[in-house]
C-alpha cells in the first residue's frame, strides 16, 4: 500500500514538473517576489493578484529541479482564490508539512487542501529537498507581504 502511494506522490510530482500550471507572467500581477535556492541553482519569480484581499491569479516563472517546479506548479493550483490571510495558513501548514516529523497545522486548512500538499511530504526526509520544495512558497509568502524577494535563509 505505500509502495502504491510513493508511486502515485511520484506520478504527481513529475506531471507538475514536466507540465507545470500557472507558469506565466500575469499583466495584471500587483505583487512578486523572487526565490532563489543558491545551493541548487533554483530560481523562481511568483506573481500575485491580489483583489479586495482575494489572490485573484498567481503564476511563476523560472527554472528550477522537478521537485521546486511540481511544489510552485501544485501552490499556484493551491492559492488561487484564497483570501491573503487563508493563502498565508497554507504556507505555514505547507512548511510544517514539509519540516516537522508532527507537523502542527493551523486550524482552518481545509482536509482536502492537505491531502494534496501530502504528495510532497517525502521531502522531509531529504532536507537539501526541503529547500527546493519550499522555494516558491517562500517566495509567495514574500509577495503576500509586499517583499521583493524571499530570504534564502528563510528555507
Amino acid at each position: 500500500m505505500m509502495d502504491d502511494l510513493r508511486e502515485l506522490y511520484q506520478e504527481v510530482i513529475l506531471d507538475h514538473g514536466k507540465n507545470p500550471r500557472n507558469f506565466r507572467h500575469p499583466d495584471d500581477a500587483n505583487r512578486e517576489a523572487k526565490g532563489e535556492n543558491p545551493m541548487c541553482g533554483d530560481r523562481f519569480m511568483v506573481y500575485l493578484t491580489l483583489k479586495d484581499g482575494v489572490v485573484d491569479d498567481v503564476a511563476f516563472q523560472g527554472r528550477g529541479c522537478a521537485i521546486s517546479t511540481a511544489s510552485a506548479s501544485m501552490m499556484t493550483e493551491l492559492v488561487h482564490g484564497k483570501t491573503a490571510a487563508e493563502a498565508e495558513k497554507l504556507f505555514h501548514a505547507f512548511h510544517e508539512l514539509c519540516t516537522q516529523d508532527e507537523p502542527d497545522i493551523p486550524e482552518g486548512v481545509d482536509d482536502e487542501t492537505m491531502e494534496k500538499l501530502m504528495v510532497m511530504s517525502g521531502v522531509r526526509q531529504f532536507p537539501v529537498r526541503v529547500k527546493c520544495a519550499t522555494l516558491a512558497w517562500h517566495a509567495m509568502n514574500a509577495a503576500l507581504h509586499g517583499e521583493a524577494a524571499a530570504s534564502s535563509d528563510q528555507y
